[in-house]
C-alpha cells in the first residue's frame, strides 16, 4: 500500500528546448533526494532517463522518461521530455499527465522555438507553469538580460522567486526566507513584487496586506500563490546549477510547498461524446469513484512487450481492477501493474489519483485512450492536443524479400509510440509513406527498425501526387471487334467528356435512348472508363475532375459481352482525351513556417523563388512570427533542410492541402517525356 495520499503528489514534467540540461537536472533532483545512490552522465550514457541505445548514441532525449522521488513530505512524479524539435511529440503528449510545466531555459541560449511553443500549449491546456533557468554558472551569461527577455515575450508575471548569489555558486531565496545578497537585482524587491502578484488573487488578503504590509506569512500566501499558477497569474522564475547543484534543495523546496497537488491543479480537460454534443466532463480526484486514468504513452519493450503509460485521474486501480478501453465492451484485468524510474518497471499494489503507472501485455490499448471501470464513462476522452502535423516524408520498401508484410507491422508498432509518426499506403503512387517531423525524426526512426526490429529499409523521396484532367469538351469513339474462331467480340461506344470544377471528382451519365447499348452493358462501359481513371494517358497519374456523357453505340446479338464494351469504353474514353486538351495538376498548399522574426526576409525570399506567393504574416509572440504562402507541394521536398539551414535549426512549419493547378508546361512535358521512357524500358 501507498504510504502517500493524493494531496502528497506532485506532478511536473521539464521542457524546454535541447540542450537545456533537463535530463540532467532530473538526474540531480533524484540523487540529491536519494533516489539514486550516484549521478550518471549523458555523455557516458549512464542517467535513468537516456537509456535508450540511440538517446545514449545521440545524446540527447528522443522520448519522454518517467521517474519519481520524495522530498519534504511530497511524492513527485516528473517526466522529462525530448527537446528537439522533431521529437515534440512525446514531449506533447506528456501536458495531460501533470499539473506543473516546468520550462528549461539554457542560460546561455536563452529562449529558443521550443521554449515559445511549450510555454504556448501549457497555457491552453491551462496549466501550472514556471521558469527554471539552468546553467546560472557558465561562461558569459547575462542572467538580468535573460530575465528581461522572458518578462517580455512572455508577460511581466514571470517574476523570480529566488536569484542567483555567489557569481551563480548558489541561490537567495526570495520567497520563503527573503533574506541574503544576490548578484543581481534586490531580494527585497523581488519579495516584495512576488507578494504584490499573488495577493491580487484574493481581495481579503490584499486589503490585509494593505494594512499590515510585509508581516504577510508564507503560510497565508500558500493559497492564493497557488491560485495564482492556476490562473496564470503568476509563473515563478527560479535559477539552478544542475552540473554543480546550485539552487537544487531550492528548487525541490518550491516543488514540495508550492506546486499544486492533483486536488489543487486545474481539472484535466475531459469531455463527454462527441462533435457538438460533446460536454466538458470533470473527473475528481477521489480514490473511491470509478477509475478515470487516461493512457499519454505506449512502449513497445522488446522483453515486456506493449506497455501503457497512464495518468490515474479519479479512483484508484489494484491488480484485480476490471478496466475497460474507451467504449470497448470486453474489460481486461490490470493485474501486474508498475511504476516508471526510468527503465527500471517497479512493480506496485495500486495506484490512486495523481500517481502515474503502467499496465503491459494488453494488445488493445491505444495512446490517448481513457481507461474506466464503469460503462457510465465510456464515451469519455481528453481534448485533442496541438501536435504539429508530420510533414518529412519518405518513401519505403523492405530491403530484403519476404519482408513486404512485416514492415507494416512494425511501422505500425513505432506509429503507436510516437503521435507525430504516420504511415500511410498511397493509392494515387501505390508507394508506402511515412512522415514525421524531420530528418533526425526519420533517421531515429529507421535506425530503431533497424537495432530493434533487425528490419532494412530503403528509402527514396516519396512521389508527388499529380493528377490528370481536361481543359475542354472532347466525343470519343471507339469500335471494339475481335474475332478468334467461335463467338468473337464485339461493342461499340460513342462518349462526350467535358470538364468539372477542381476537385469535382467524376461523373457518369447514361444518355442512351433507344436501347443502341443494351442496359445490362452500361456498367461494363462505365468499368472500362475507371480503369483509366485510376492510370491516365498522360502520364499514368489518376484522372479527376471529368463528365463523361455516353450517347450511342452499337451492340451484336451473339458477340456483345461485358468485356468488349468495357474494352470500348476503355478507348474511346481514351480518344476523348487526347482532343480535350489534356493536362497535368500539381497539388498546392497552404504554407506556415514559424521562425524568430528576424529570418522573415530571408523566409520570404527563398519561398518567392520556388514559385510561392507570400499571403501574409502573423505575431506568434514576442521574438517569433508566422509566415503564410502558398507553394506548389513539389517545391517542399527539401524544404526541411532548407529551413534548418536558413534558421539554424529553429524554424518549423506545417502545410495542409489546398487546392490543384496546372503544371507549367516544361514541367508537364517533363513528366510525360519520364513517364514514356519508364514504359518503354518496361515494354
Amino acid at each position: 500500500m501507498s504510504n502517500f495520499t493524493t494531496g502528497d503528489l506532485r506532478t511536473i514534467a521539464l521542457v524546454g528546448h535541447s540542450g537545456g540540461g533537463k535530463t540532467t537536472l532530473a538526474e540531480t533532483l533524484l540523487f540529491k533526494t536519494g533516489a539514486i545512490g550516484a549521478m550518471g552522465s549523458t555523455e557516458k550514457g549512464t542517467t535513468v532517463c537516456d537509456f535508450d541505445p540511440l538517446e545514449k548514441q545521440y545524446q540527447h532525449s528522443l522520448n519522454s522518461s518517467l521517474f519519481h522521488f520524495s522530498h519534504g513530505g511530497a511524492h513527485i512524479h516528473m517526466i522529462d521530455t525530448p527537446g528537439y524539435p522533431n521529437f515534440m511529440g512525446p514531449a506533447i503528449s506528456a501536458l495531460d499527465a501533470i499539473e506543473t510545466v516546468a520550462v528549461v531555459i539554457n542560460a546561455q541560449n536563452g529562449i529558443e522555438l521550443t521554449t515559445h511553443r511549450m510555454m504556448s500549449l501549457a497555457q491552453k491546456r491551462h496549466l501550472c507553469r514556471m521558469i527554471v533557468i539552468n546553467k546560472i554558472d557558465a561562461e558569459n551569461v547575462n542572467l538580468p538580460d535573460l530575465l528581461s527577455r522572458i518578462q517580455e515575450t512572455f508577460g511581466k508575471e514571470c517574476l523570480p522567486i529566488n536569484l542567483p548569489a555567489q557569481g551563480g555558486t548558489a541561490v537567495t531565496d526570495c520567497f520563503f526566507n527573503p533574506a541574503g545578497e544576490s548578484d543581481f537585482s534586490s531580494v527585497a524587491a523581488a519579495h516584495s513584487a512576488l507578494v504584490d502578484q499573488v495577493v491580487e488573487v484574493d481581495e481579503k488578503l490584499m486589503e490585509l496586506y494593505l494594512e499590515q504590509g510585509d508581516s504577510i506569512t508564507p503560510e497565508q500566501l500558500h493559497a492564493p500563490f497557488e491560485q495564482a499558477l492556476r490562473d496564470g497569474h503568476l509563473v515563478p522564475v527560479c535559477f539552478v546549477s544542475a552540473k554543480t547543484g546550485a539552487g537544487i534543495p531550492e528548487l525541490l523546496d518550491i516543488f514540495a510547498k508550492l506546486a499544486p497537488n492533483p486536488m489543487e491543479g486545474n481539472p484535466p480537460m475531459f469531455v463527454k461524446g462527441e462533435g457538438k454534443d460533446a460536454e466538458e466532463f470533470r473527473a475528481e480526484p477521489d480514490p473511491k469513484k470509478h477509475v478515470i486514468a487516461h493512457v499519454f504513452k505506449v512502449v513497445m519493450d522488446p522483453f515486456v512487450g506493449k506497455m501503457g503509460v497512464f495518468r490515474v485521474h479519479q479512483g484508484t486501480i489494484t491488480p484485480n481492477t476490471q478496466l475497460y478501453i474507451g467504449e470497448t465492451t470486453k474489460p481486461f484485468k490490470a493485474g501486474h501493474l508498475y511504476k516508471l524510474q526510468g527503465k527500471e518497471y517497479q512493480e506496485v499494489k495500486q495506484l490512486i489519483p495523481g500517481e502515474m503507472g503502467a499496465v503491459a501485455k494488453v494488445d488493445d490499448i491505444m495512446f490517448d485512450v481513457v481507461l474506466h471501470d464503469s460503462h457510465d464513462e465510456d464515451r469519455i476522452h481528453m481534448v485533442p492536443l496541438d501536435f504539429p502535423q508530420p510533414m518529412y516524408g519518405l518513401a519505403v520498401e523492405p530491403k530484403r524479400r519476404g519482408d513486404e508484410q512485416r514492415i507494416f507491422e512494425v511501422l505500425h508498432k513505432l506509429e503507436m509510440e510516437d503521435p507525430c509518426f504516420v504511415m500511410e499506403r498511397h493509392p494515387t503512387t501505390h508507394e508506402t509513406v511515412i512522415n514525421g517531423l524531420g530528418d533526425l525524426h526519420m533517421r531515429a526512426m529507421l535506425e530503431k527498425m533497424q537495432k530493434q526490429y533487425n528490419l532494412e529499409i530503403l528509402t527514396k523521396p516519396p512521389k508527388i501526387p499529380y493528377r490528370e484532367t481536361i481543359m475542354a469538351k472532347a466525343d470519343g469513339h471507339c469500335r471494339h471487334k475481335k474475332q478468334s474462331g467461335g463467338a468473337g467480340q464485339f461493342g461499340e461506344v460513342f462518349l462526350r467528356i467535358e470538364p468539372m470544377p477542381r476537385s469535382a471528382g467524376f461523373e457518369f451519365v447514361n444518355d442512351i435512348h433507344g436501347g443502341t447499348i443494351p442496359t445490362q452493358f452500361i456498367p461494363a462501359v462505365e468499368k472500362g472508363i475507371r480503369e483509366v481513371l485510376v492510370s491516365g494517358p498522360l502520364a499514368s497519374f489518376p484522372v479527376h475532375d471529368v463528365r463523361v456523357i455516353i450517347y450511342d453505340g452499337k451492340s451484336h446479338p451473339v458477340d456483345s459481352k461485358e468485356v468488349a464494351f468495357a474494352t470500348a469504353g476503355r478507348k474511346a474514353f481514351i480518344d476523348a482525351i487526347s482532343k480535350a486538351r489534356p493536362v497535368l495538376l500539381e497539388p498546392i498548399v497552404n504554407l506556415e513556417v514559424t521562425v524568430p522574426e528576424n529570418f522573415i526576409g530571408t523566409i520570404t525570399g527563398d519561398i518567392s523563388s520556388h514559385r510561392g506567393q507570400i499571403t501574409g504574416t502573423r505575431g506568434l509572440s514576442p521574438g517569433v512570427s508566422v509566415v503564410l504562402a502558398i507553394q506548389p507541394l513539389s517545391e517542399l521536398q527539401d524544404y526541411q533542410t532548407r529551413l534548418k539551414s536558413i534558421t539554424g535549426g529553429q524554424g518549423s512549419y506545417s502545410i495542409e492541402l489546398s487546392h490543384y493547378e496546372p503544371v507549367p508546361g516544361q514541367t508537364q512535358a517533363e513528366l510525360i517525356k519520364r513517364y514514356k521512357v519508364h514504359k518503354d524500358e518496361e515494354d
